[in-house]
Protein backbone atom coordinates (compact mmCIF):
# COMPACT_ATOMS: atom_id res chain seq x y z
CA UNK A 1 0.00 0.00 0.00
CA UNK A 2 1.26 3.30 -1.01
CA UNK A 3 2.41 5.06 2.26
CA UNK A 4 0.75 8.45 0.91
CA UNK A 5 -2.75 6.81 0.86
CA UNK A 6 -2.80 6.06 4.80
CA UNK A 7 -1.81 9.99 5.51
CA UNK A 8 -0.42 12.84 4.28
CA UNK A 9 3.09 12.95 3.31
CA UNK A 10 5.07 16.01 4.95
CA UNK A 11 7.59 18.05 2.69
CA UNK A 12 10.92 18.78 4.03
CA UNK A 13 11.48 22.33 4.99
CA UNK A 14 14.56 24.45 5.94
CA UNK A 15 13.24 26.28 8.72
CA UNK A 16 11.07 26.08 11.21
CA UNK A 17 9.46 29.25 12.76
CA UNK A 18 8.51 28.03 15.99
CA UNK A 19 7.93 25.00 18.43
CA UNK A 20 4.14 24.95 17.93
CA UNK A 21 4.36 24.70 14.18
CA UNK A 22 6.86 22.41 14.15
CA UNK A 23 4.84 20.01 16.92
CA UNK A 24 1.56 20.71 15.10
CA UNK A 25 3.55 19.16 11.55
CA UNK A 26 4.45 15.56 13.55
CA UNK A 27 0.82 15.26 15.60
CA UNK A 28 -1.15 12.66 14.00
CA UNK A 29 -4.25 14.63 13.53
CA UNK A 30 -2.64 16.73 10.86
CA UNK A 31 -1.53 13.86 8.55
CA UNK A 32 -3.77 11.03 9.21
CA UNK A 33 -6.52 10.94 6.22
CA UNK A 34 -8.56 7.88 6.68
CA UNK A 35 -11.65 7.92 8.80
CA UNK A 36 -11.18 4.88 10.65
CA UNK A 37 -7.96 5.60 11.75
CA UNK A 38 -8.73 9.40 12.93
CA UNK A 39 -11.45 8.13 14.86
CA UNK A 40 -8.15 5.86 16.47
CA UNK A 41 -6.76 9.17 16.92
CA UNK A 42 -9.78 10.46 18.43
CA UNK A 43 -10.04 7.88 20.81
CA UNK A 44 -6.53 7.86 21.93
CA UNK A 45 -7.36 11.61 22.97
CA UNK A 46 -10.78 10.83 24.67
CA UNK A 47 -8.49 7.98 26.51
CA UNK A 48 -10.57 5.21 25.25
CA UNK A 49 -7.77 2.90 24.93
CA UNK A 50 -9.34 -0.67 24.10
CA UNK A 51 -11.64 1.14 21.69
CA UNK A 52 -8.68 2.41 19.25
CA UNK A 53 -7.21 -0.85 20.11
CA UNK A 54 -10.29 -2.40 18.59
CA UNK A 55 -10.18 -0.07 15.76
CA UNK A 56 -7.03 -0.16 14.68
CA UNK A 57 -6.82 -4.40 14.56
CA UNK A 58 -9.57 -4.58 12.70
CA UNK A 59 -8.13 -1.89 10.24
CA UNK A 60 -5.09 -3.57 9.89
CA UNK A 61 -6.91 -7.01 8.89
CA UNK A 62 -7.89 -5.91 6.02
CA UNK A 63 -4.88 -3.42 5.52
CA UNK A 64 -1.79 -5.35 7.52
CA UNK A 65 0.91 -3.29 5.92
CA UNK A 66 -1.04 0.16 6.44
CA UNK A 67 1.92 2.30 8.86
CA UNK A 68 -0.51 4.85 10.04
CA UNK A 69 -2.06 2.22 11.58
CA UNK A 70 0.93 0.64 13.32
CA UNK A 71 1.60 3.80 14.36
CA UNK A 72 -1.23 4.50 16.33
CA UNK A 73 -1.25 0.82 17.88
CA UNK A 74 2.50 1.86 19.04
CA UNK A 75 0.98 4.28 21.63
CA UNK A 76 -1.54 1.38 22.38
CA UNK A 77 1.00 -0.62 23.30
CA UNK A 78 3.08 1.97 24.82
CA UNK A 79 -0.08 3.32 27.34
CA UNK A 80 -0.54 -0.03 28.51
CA UNK A 81 3.16 -0.30 29.24
CA UNK A 82 4.47 -2.55 26.21
CA UNK A 83 7.25 -0.25 25.49
CA UNK A 84 9.00 -3.18 23.53
CA UNK A 85 5.93 -3.87 21.51
CA UNK A 86 5.70 -0.26 20.88
CA UNK A 87 9.35 0.44 19.79
CA UNK A 88 9.00 -2.62 17.18
CA UNK A 89 5.90 -1.76 15.95
CA UNK A 90 7.23 2.23 15.16
CA UNK A 91 10.53 0.29 13.70
CA UNK A 92 8.09 -1.30 11.44
CA UNK A 93 6.49 2.34 10.43
CA UNK A 94 9.95 3.75 9.58
CA UNK A 95 10.95 0.93 7.62
CA UNK A 96 7.32 1.25 5.33
CA UNK A 97 8.11 5.08 5.62
CA UNK A 98 11.34 5.86 5.84
CA UNK A 99 11.01 9.44 4.75
CA UNK A 100 8.12 10.37 6.88
CA UNK A 101 9.18 12.11 9.95
CA UNK A 102 6.46 11.91 12.43
CA UNK A 103 7.40 8.35 12.79
CA UNK A 104 11.30 8.35 12.90
CA UNK A 105 10.76 10.86 15.77
CA UNK A 106 8.78 8.99 17.66
CA UNK A 107 10.57 6.14 17.34
CA UNK A 108 13.89 8.45 18.05
CA UNK A 109 12.03 8.87 21.79
CA UNK A 110 10.66 5.62 22.22
CA UNK A 111 14.71 3.98 21.89
CA UNK A 112 15.75 7.08 24.22
CA UNK A 113 13.31 6.30 26.84
CA UNK A 114 14.24 2.34 26.37
CA UNK A 115 17.86 3.53 27.22
CA UNK A 116 19.15 3.66 24.34
CA UNK A 117 20.36 7.16 23.53
CA UNK A 118 22.87 5.97 20.76
CA UNK A 119 20.05 4.79 18.68
CA UNK A 120 18.05 7.92 18.95
CA UNK A 121 21.46 10.21 18.31
CA UNK A 122 20.80 8.38 15.12
CA UNK A 123 17.48 8.48 14.50
CA UNK A 124 17.81 12.57 14.98
CA UNK A 125 20.87 12.79 12.31
CA UNK A 126 18.93 11.27 9.76
CA UNK A 127 15.76 13.83 10.48
CA UNK A 128 18.00 16.93 10.79
CA UNK A 129 19.57 16.54 7.72
CA UNK A 130 16.46 17.03 6.10
CA UNK A 131 15.30 19.95 8.41
CA UNK A 132 18.43 21.35 10.62
CA UNK A 133 16.53 23.75 12.23
CA UNK A 134 13.45 22.04 13.47
CA UNK A 135 13.39 23.07 17.24
CA UNK A 136 11.92 20.20 18.28
CA UNK A 137 14.23 17.30 16.34
CA UNK A 138 16.94 19.76 17.69
CA UNK A 139 15.89 19.61 21.50
CA UNK A 140 15.56 15.73 21.33
CA UNK A 141 19.34 15.33 19.63
CA UNK A 142 20.18 17.57 23.07
CA UNK A 143 18.80 15.63 25.74
CA UNK A 144 19.80 12.20 23.77
CA UNK A 145 23.50 13.70 23.96
CA UNK A 146 22.83 14.10 27.92
CA UNK A 147 21.45 10.43 28.29
CA UNK A 148 25.03 9.38 26.45
CA UNK A 149 26.52 11.83 28.89
CA UNK A 150 28.07 13.94 25.86
CA UNK A 151 27.57 16.91 28.15
CA UNK A 152 30.35 19.35 26.05
CA UNK A 153 28.16 18.65 22.74
CA UNK A 154 24.83 18.94 24.53
CA UNK A 155 25.88 22.09 25.67
CA UNK A 156 25.91 23.23 22.54
CA UNK A 157 22.93 22.04 21.39
CA UNK A 158 21.28 24.03 23.93
CA UNK A 159 23.64 27.17 23.69
CA UNK A 160 22.29 26.94 19.88
CA UNK A 161 19.00 26.47 20.80
CA UNK A 162 18.90 29.35 23.31
CA UNK A 163 20.44 31.61 20.87
CA UNK A 164 17.51 31.43 18.14
CA UNK A 165 14.75 30.70 20.99
CA UNK A 166 16.51 33.29 23.46
CA UNK A 167 12.80 34.07 25.25
CA UNK A 168 11.88 30.58 26.09
CA UNK A 169 12.50 30.05 29.82
CA UNK A 170 12.04 26.32 29.49
CA UNK A 171 14.71 26.11 27.20
CA UNK A 172 17.43 28.02 29.33
CA UNK A 173 16.41 26.31 32.13
CA UNK A 174 17.20 22.92 29.88
CA UNK A 175 20.68 24.58 28.83
CA UNK A 176 21.26 25.57 32.67
CA UNK A 177 21.07 21.71 33.85
CA UNK A 178 23.37 20.68 31.23
CA UNK A 179 25.81 23.49 31.97
CA UNK A 180 25.56 22.37 35.95
CA UNK A 181 26.53 18.80 34.77
CA UNK A 182 29.66 19.91 33.93
CA UNK A 183 30.65 21.80 36.66
CA UNK A 184 30.01 25.56 35.13
CA UNK A 185 28.44 26.69 37.74
CA UNK A 186 28.54 30.51 36.90
CA UNK A 187 27.17 29.99 33.81
CA UNK A 188 24.70 27.61 34.90
CA UNK A 189 23.62 30.30 37.51
CA UNK A 190 23.21 32.80 34.90
CA UNK A 191 21.21 30.84 32.70
CA UNK A 192 18.88 30.14 35.43
CA UNK A 193 18.24 33.48 35.91
CA UNK A 194 17.87 34.54 32.40
CA UNK A 195 14.65 32.03 32.49
CA UNK A 196 13.35 33.58 36.02
CA UNK A 197 14.35 37.21 33.99
CA UNK A 198 11.48 36.11 31.20
CA UNK A 199 8.83 34.49 34.09
CA UNK A 200 9.61 35.81 37.44
CA UNK A 201 6.99 32.93 38.39
CA UNK A 202 8.98 29.68 36.93
CA UNK A 203 8.87 27.71 40.03
CA UNK A 204 11.11 25.04 37.78
CA UNK A 205 13.82 27.78 37.71
CA UNK A 206 13.81 29.22 41.30
CA UNK A 207 14.05 25.41 41.86
CA UNK A 208 16.98 24.57 40.12
CA UNK A 209 19.03 27.51 42.07
CA UNK A 210 18.07 26.15 45.49
CA UNK A 211 19.03 22.77 44.38
CA UNK A 212 22.59 23.64 43.63
CA UNK A 213 22.98 23.39 47.34
CA UNK A 214 25.69 25.71 47.17
CA UNK A 215 23.70 28.38 46.03
CA UNK A 216 22.61 31.52 48.78
CA UNK A 217 19.38 33.24 48.01
CA UNK A 218 19.50 37.26 48.52
CA UNK A 219 16.94 39.36 50.03
CA UNK A 220 15.29 40.03 46.53
CA UNK A 221 15.33 36.41 45.57
CA UNK A 222 13.03 35.79 48.79
CA UNK A 223 10.82 38.75 48.08
CA UNK A 224 10.14 37.74 44.47
CA UNK A 225 9.52 34.19 45.21
CA UNK A 226 7.27 35.57 47.71
CA UNK A 227 5.65 37.62 45.68
CA UNK A 228 4.73 35.19 43.06
CA UNK A 229 3.44 32.89 45.43
CA UNK A 230 0.70 35.89 45.88
CA UNK A 231 0.67 37.53 42.99
CA UNK A 232 -2.49 35.43 41.32
CA UNK A 233 -3.03 32.16 40.05
CA UNK A 234 0.08 29.60 38.83
CA UNK A 235 0.14 26.17 38.00
CA UNK A 236 0.28 24.13 41.08
CA UNK A 237 3.59 22.58 39.71
CA UNK A 238 5.26 25.51 40.12
CA UNK A 239 3.59 26.43 43.27
CA UNK A 240 5.63 23.38 44.53
CA UNK A 241 8.73 24.36 43.26
CA UNK A 242 8.69 27.64 44.86
CA UNK A 243 8.12 26.78 48.09
CA UNK A 244 10.70 23.77 48.39
CA UNK A 245 13.07 26.92 47.05
CA UNK A 246 11.98 28.96 49.89
CA UNK A 247 12.29 26.29 52.40
CA UNK A 248 16.14 26.41 51.31
CA UNK A 249 16.48 29.79 51.25
CA UNK A 250 14.80 30.42 54.75
CA UNK A 251 16.86 27.17 56.12
CA UNK A 252 20.07 29.75 55.19
CA UNK A 253 19.04 31.92 57.48
CA UNK A 254 18.26 29.63 60.00
CA UNK A 255 14.69 30.64 60.08
CA UNK A 256 14.14 26.65 60.48
CA UNK A 257 10.22 27.10 61.52
CA UNK A 258 9.43 29.06 58.33
CA UNK A 259 11.37 26.96 56.63
CA UNK A 260 9.71 23.71 57.29
CA UNK A 261 6.51 25.36 56.69
CA UNK A 262 7.75 26.17 53.28
CA UNK A 263 8.85 22.07 52.97
CA UNK A 264 5.77 20.90 54.19
CA UNK A 265 3.24 23.21 51.90
CA UNK A 266 5.29 21.81 48.85
CA UNK A 267 5.42 18.40 50.47
CA UNK A 268 1.89 18.29 51.02
CA UNK A 269 0.80 19.66 47.58
CA UNK A 270 2.95 17.78 45.82
CA UNK A 271 1.51 14.79 47.78
CA UNK A 272 -2.06 15.14 46.28
CA UNK A 273 -0.80 14.89 42.46
CA UNK A 274 1.04 11.45 42.86
CA UNK A 275 -0.74 8.00 43.56
CA UNK A 276 1.15 6.20 46.38
CA UNK A 277 0.11 2.81 48.25
CA UNK A 278 3.33 2.79 50.78
CA UNK A 279 1.98 -1.56 51.60
CA UNK A 280 2.89 -2.36 48.32
CA UNK A 281 6.52 -1.89 49.13
CA UNK A 282 5.73 -3.58 52.49
CA UNK A 283 4.06 -6.43 51.06
CA UNK A 284 7.15 -6.85 48.22
CA UNK A 285 9.90 -7.31 51.10
CA UNK A 286 7.50 -9.96 53.01
CA UNK A 287 7.24 -11.44 49.94
CA UNK A 288 11.01 -11.51 49.00
CA UNK A 289 11.74 -12.95 52.82
CA UNK A 290 9.92 -15.38 52.27
CA UNK A 291 11.04 -16.80 49.19
CA UNK A 292 14.93 -15.83 48.84
CA UNK A 293 16.04 -18.29 51.53
CA UNK A 294 19.33 -19.53 51.93
CA UNK A 295 18.84 -22.61 50.25
CA UNK A 296 17.08 -21.07 46.71
CA UNK A 297 20.49 -19.51 46.44
CA UNK A 298 22.63 -21.93 47.46
CA UNK A 299 20.17 -24.98 44.98
CA UNK A 300 21.57 -22.09 42.33
CA UNK A 301 24.86 -21.31 42.83
CA UNK A 302 27.11 -21.04 39.63
CA UNK A 303 23.98 -19.38 37.39
CA UNK A 304 23.96 -16.04 35.88
CA UNK A 305 26.23 -14.04 33.93
CA UNK A 306 30.03 -14.67 35.40
CA UNK A 307 31.41 -10.87 34.67
CA UNK A 308 32.83 -8.67 37.74
CA UNK A 309 32.37 -5.42 35.66
CA UNK A 310 28.99 -3.43 37.74
CA UNK A 311 29.33 -2.34 40.70
CA UNK A 312 25.64 -1.48 42.32
CA UNK A 313 25.37 1.19 44.97
CA UNK A 314 22.39 0.93 46.65
CA UNK A 315 20.53 2.77 49.50
CA UNK A 316 17.97 5.58 50.06
CA UNK A 317 17.73 8.48 48.10
CA UNK A 318 20.31 10.96 49.44
CA UNK A 319 22.11 8.97 51.79
CA UNK A 320 25.58 9.63 50.16
CA UNK A 321 25.60 7.44 47.19
CA UNK A 322 26.90 10.33 44.87
CA UNK A 323 29.75 10.90 47.35
CA UNK A 324 30.54 7.32 47.47
CA UNK A 325 30.38 7.21 43.56
CA UNK A 326 32.65 10.07 43.13
CA UNK A 327 35.13 8.40 45.29
CA UNK A 328 35.36 5.16 43.21
CA UNK A 329 35.62 6.86 40.13
CA UNK A 330 38.46 8.41 41.48
CA UNK A 331 40.19 5.01 41.30
CA UNK A 332 42.04 4.01 37.87
CA UNK A 333 39.75 0.80 37.65
CA UNK A 334 36.31 2.01 38.16
CA UNK A 335 33.85 4.22 35.86
CA UNK A 336 31.35 6.39 37.25
CA UNK A 337 28.10 6.53 35.06
CA UNK A 338 24.94 7.42 36.93
CA UNK A 339 21.71 6.48 38.04
CA UNK A 340 21.17 3.51 35.38
CA UNK A 341 17.38 2.28 35.18
CA UNK A 342 18.18 -0.94 33.05
CA UNK A 343 18.16 -2.84 36.15
CA UNK A 344 14.49 -1.84 36.83
CA UNK A 345 13.71 -2.21 33.48
CA UNK A 346 15.13 -5.64 33.15
CA UNK A 347 13.02 -6.68 36.30
CA UNK A 348 9.76 -5.37 34.87
CA UNK A 349 10.78 -7.29 31.97
CA UNK A 350 11.00 -11.10 33.63
CA UNK A 351 7.82 -10.17 35.70
CA UNK A 352 5.97 -9.58 32.66
CA UNK A 353 7.48 -12.76 30.48
CA UNK A 354 7.95 -15.56 33.00
CA UNK A 355 5.97 -18.02 33.42
CA UNK A 356 3.31 -17.38 36.34
CA UNK A 357 4.30 -13.19 35.87
CA UNK A 358 2.39 -10.58 37.27
CA UNK A 359 3.00 -8.22 39.87
CA UNK A 360 2.05 -10.84 42.65
CA UNK A 361 3.99 -13.66 40.64
CA UNK A 362 7.27 -11.93 41.58
CA UNK A 363 9.67 -13.28 42.95
CA UNK A 364 8.05 -16.42 43.11
CA UNK A 365 8.30 -17.02 39.24
CA UNK A 366 11.83 -17.17 39.12
CA UNK A 367 11.75 -20.68 40.51
CA UNK A 368 10.57 -21.12 36.88
CA UNK A 369 14.04 -20.01 34.87
CA UNK A 370 17.02 -22.33 34.37
CA UNK A 371 20.12 -21.22 34.59
CA UNK A 372 20.75 -20.37 31.11
CA UNK A 373 17.76 -18.11 31.26
CA UNK A 374 19.71 -16.55 34.30
CA UNK A 375 22.69 -16.05 32.16
CA UNK A 376 20.74 -14.30 29.31
CA UNK A 377 19.21 -11.34 31.33
CA UNK A 378 22.54 -10.50 32.92
CA UNK A 379 24.05 -10.52 29.74
CA UNK A 380 20.84 -8.53 28.46
CA UNK A 381 21.94 -5.89 31.36
CA UNK A 382 25.54 -5.50 30.54
CA UNK A 383 24.85 -4.92 27.26
CA UNK A 384 22.00 -2.53 27.76
CA UNK A 385 24.36 -0.22 29.64
CA UNK A 386 27.40 -0.47 27.62
CA UNK A 387 25.96 2.93 25.84
CA UNK A 388 27.06 4.73 29.23
CA UNK A 389 30.62 3.17 29.35
CA UNK A 390 33.27 5.25 27.80
CA UNK A 391 36.62 4.73 29.55
CA UNK A 392 37.32 1.34 28.86
CA UNK A 393 37.91 0.47 32.40
CA UNK A 394 37.47 -3.08 33.91
CA UNK A 395 34.50 -1.67 36.38
CA UNK A 396 31.71 0.75 36.11
CA UNK A 397 29.13 1.94 38.84
CA UNK A 398 25.28 1.85 38.62
CA UNK A 399 24.34 3.95 41.17
CA UNK A 400 20.35 3.51 41.02
CA UNK A 401 19.68 3.36 44.99
CA UNK A 402 16.39 1.87 44.49
CA UNK A 403 18.13 -1.31 43.28
CA UNK A 404 18.10 -2.40 46.98
CA UNK A 405 14.72 -3.76 46.20
CA UNK A 406 16.45 -6.22 42.96
CA UNK A 407 19.01 -7.61 45.43
CA UNK A 408 17.80 -11.13 45.15
CA UNK A 409 17.51 -10.83 41.11
CA UNK A 410 21.27 -9.65 41.06
CA UNK A 411 22.97 -12.76 43.02
CA UNK A 412 21.08 -14.78 39.93
CA UNK A 413 21.69 -13.03 37.53
CA UNK A 414 25.08 -11.36 38.50
CA UNK A 415 26.66 -13.12 41.39
CA UNK A 416 29.80 -11.64 40.58
CA UNK A 417 28.99 -8.02 40.80
CA UNK A 418 29.66 -6.26 44.08
CA UNK A 419 26.67 -4.18 46.06
CA UNK A 420 27.43 -1.60 48.37
CA UNK A 421 24.54 -0.44 50.38
CA UNK A 422 25.41 3.41 51.04
CA UNK A 423 22.87 4.22 54.35
CA UNK A 424 23.07 7.26 56.40
CA UNK A 425 21.56 8.27 59.68
CA UNK A 426 17.68 8.01 59.11
CA UNK A 427 16.49 11.20 60.27
CA UNK A 428 19.60 12.64 58.54
CA UNK A 429 18.16 10.79 55.61
CA UNK A 430 14.70 11.63 56.15
CA UNK A 431 14.70 15.16 56.80
CA UNK A 432 16.94 15.57 53.54
CA UNK A 433 14.54 13.41 51.42
CA UNK A 434 11.64 15.77 52.62
CA UNK A 435 13.77 18.84 51.56
CA UNK A 436 14.19 17.68 48.49
CA UNK A 437 12.05 18.00 45.15
CA UNK A 438 13.02 14.55 42.34
CA UNK A 439 12.48 13.92 39.49
CA UNK A 440 8.76 12.16 38.58
CA UNK A 441 8.74 8.38 40.24
CA UNK A 442 9.89 8.98 43.74
CA UNK A 443 6.42 9.07 44.49
CA UNK A 444 7.35 8.09 48.21
CA UNK A 445 9.06 11.31 49.26
CA UNK A 446 6.61 13.47 49.76
CA UNK A 447 5.05 12.54 53.59
CA UNK A 448 7.39 11.95 56.58
CA UNK A 449 5.28 8.84 57.29
CA UNK A 450 6.00 7.63 53.54
CA UNK A 451 9.92 8.51 54.00
CA UNK A 452 10.00 6.70 57.47
CA UNK A 453 7.87 3.53 56.21
CA UNK A 454 10.04 3.19 53.08
CA UNK A 455 13.31 3.58 54.98
CA UNK A 456 12.06 0.60 57.37
CA UNK A 457 11.52 -1.19 54.79
CA UNK A 458 14.30 -1.19 53.30
CA UNK A 459 16.35 -1.68 56.14
CA UNK A 460 14.48 -4.94 56.78
CA UNK A 461 14.80 -5.82 52.99
CA UNK A 462 18.41 -5.66 53.16
CA UNK A 463 18.86 -7.13 56.88
CA UNK A 464 17.27 -10.32 55.07
CA UNK A 465 19.94 -10.33 52.51
CA UNK A 466 22.44 -10.13 55.26
CA UNK A 467 21.13 -13.34 56.87
CA UNK A 468 20.80 -15.32 53.60
CA UNK A 469 23.91 -14.07 51.54
CA UNK A 470 26.53 -13.08 54.40
CA UNK A 471 29.49 -10.97 53.32
CA UNK A 472 27.51 -10.45 49.73
CA UNK A 473 26.89 -6.78 50.55
CA UNK A 474 29.04 -3.89 51.62
CA UNK A 475 27.55 -1.50 54.14
CA UNK A 476 29.20 2.05 53.73
CA UNK A 477 27.60 4.68 56.69
CA UNK A 478 27.77 8.06 55.78
CA UNK A 479 28.66 9.35 59.08
CA UNK A 480 32.15 6.62 59.35
CA UNK A 481 33.08 7.69 56.02
CA UNK A 482 32.77 11.63 56.35
CA UNK A 483 34.91 10.82 59.91
CA UNK A 484 37.33 8.52 58.89
CA UNK A 485 37.46 8.50 55.30
CA UNK A 486 40.93 6.95 55.02
CA UNK A 487 39.44 4.03 56.71
CA UNK A 488 36.18 3.64 54.79
CA UNK A 489 37.73 3.99 51.47
CA UNK A 490 40.17 1.39 52.44
CA UNK A 491 37.76 -1.01 53.47
CA UNK A 492 35.64 -0.28 50.65
CA UNK A 493 38.14 -0.75 48.22
CA UNK A 494 38.85 -4.12 49.87
CA UNK A 495 35.64 -5.53 49.97
CA UNK A 496 36.23 -4.77 45.67
CA UNK A 497 39.09 -6.49 45.44
CA UNK A 498 40.95 -3.28 44.75
CA UNK A 499 44.22 -1.61 45.34
CA UNK A 500 44.34 1.79 47.45
CA UNK A 501 44.54 4.75 45.59
CA UNK A 502 45.30 8.09 47.13
CA UNK A 503 42.98 9.84 44.52
CA UNK A 504 39.99 8.24 45.98
CA UNK A 505 40.89 10.85 49.34
CA UNK A 506 41.21 13.45 46.62
CA UNK A 507 37.49 12.93 44.60
CA UNK A 508 36.93 16.65 44.43
CA UNK A 509 39.39 16.98 42.19
CA UNK A 510 38.52 14.27 40.05
CA UNK A 511 37.09 15.83 37.12
CA UNK A 512 34.16 14.27 35.53
CA UNK A 513 30.27 14.80 34.93
CA UNK A 514 28.01 14.42 37.65
CA UNK A 515 24.26 14.50 36.91
CA UNK A 516 22.60 14.02 40.37
CA UNK A 517 21.29 16.51 43.08
CA UNK A 518 24.62 16.59 44.76
CA UNK A 519 26.95 17.34 41.97
CA UNK A 520 28.43 20.23 43.93
CA UNK A 521 28.72 19.01 47.18
CA UNK A 522 31.28 16.22 45.12
CA UNK A 523 33.04 18.58 43.99
CA UNK A 524 34.20 19.91 47.26
CA UNK A 525 36.16 18.08 49.84
CA UNK A 526 33.99 16.29 53.22
CA UNK A 527 32.56 18.23 55.17
CA UNK A 528 30.44 17.46 58.19
CA UNK A 529 27.79 20.56 58.15
CA UNK A 530 24.93 18.26 56.89
CA UNK A 531 25.09 15.12 58.93
CA UNK A 532 23.01 17.48 61.77
CA UNK A 533 20.79 19.41 59.65
CA UNK A 534 17.74 17.58 60.71
CA UNK A 535 17.85 18.04 64.60
CA UNK A 536 17.33 22.10 63.20
CA UNK A 537 14.23 20.73 62.40
CA UNK A 538 13.24 17.68 65.20
CA UNK A 539 10.34 19.52 66.68
CA UNK A 540 8.46 18.63 63.20
CA UNK A 541 9.65 15.28 62.65
CA UNK A 542 7.35 13.53 64.88
CA UNK A 543 5.59 11.28 62.08
CA UNK A 544 8.74 10.80 60.78
CA UNK A 545 10.35 8.98 64.15
CA UNK A 546 7.16 7.18 64.89
CA UNK A 547 7.43 5.50 61.62
CA UNK A 548 10.85 4.44 62.21
CA UNK A 549 10.32 3.00 65.42
CA UNK A 550 13.52 0.30 66.19
CA UNK A 551 15.04 1.40 62.78
CA UNK A 552 16.17 4.37 64.66
CA UNK A 553 16.49 3.08 67.82
CA UNK A 554 18.76 0.76 66.25
CA UNK A 555 20.58 2.67 63.97
CA UNK A 556 23.72 1.86 62.93
CA UNK A 557 22.95 -1.56 64.05
CA UNK A 558 19.43 -2.92 62.99
CA UNK A 559 16.66 -4.50 64.63
CA UNK A 560 15.51 -8.17 64.98
CA UNK A 561 12.47 -8.56 62.22
CA UNK A 562 11.84 -11.94 62.96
Amino acid sequence: MNCAEAFAMTRPVSTVPDFESAAEALRPESWLRNPRLQDAARQLNLGRVEEADRILRDFLKSQPRAPGARYLLAEVAARAGAYDDAELLLAQCVKLAPTFRPFRFTYAQTVLKANKPDAALAEMETLLRDEPKNPLFRRLKAVALEATQNFGAAVAAWRDLVDDYPTLPDLWLSYGHALRSTGAKADCIAAYRSAIALQPAFGGAWWALADLKTFRFNRADIEAMEAALDGGRIADEQRVRLNFALGKAYADQTLYEKSFGKYATANALYRRSVRHDPQTLTNYVARCRRFFTADFFQARAGTGCESTAPIFLVGMMRAGSTLVEQILASHSQIEGTRELSDLASIFQSVRANATGGGERGYPDLLGTLDAAEFRHVGERYLESTRAYRKLARPHFIDKMGANFAHVGLLQLILPNAKIVDVRRHPMACGFSVFAQLFPKGENDAYSLTDIGRHYHDYVELMAHFDRVLPGKVHRVLYENLVAEPEAEIRALLAYLDLPFEASCLEFHKTERVVATVSSEQVRTPLYRDALEQWRHYEPWLGPLKETLGPVLDAYPAVPDFD
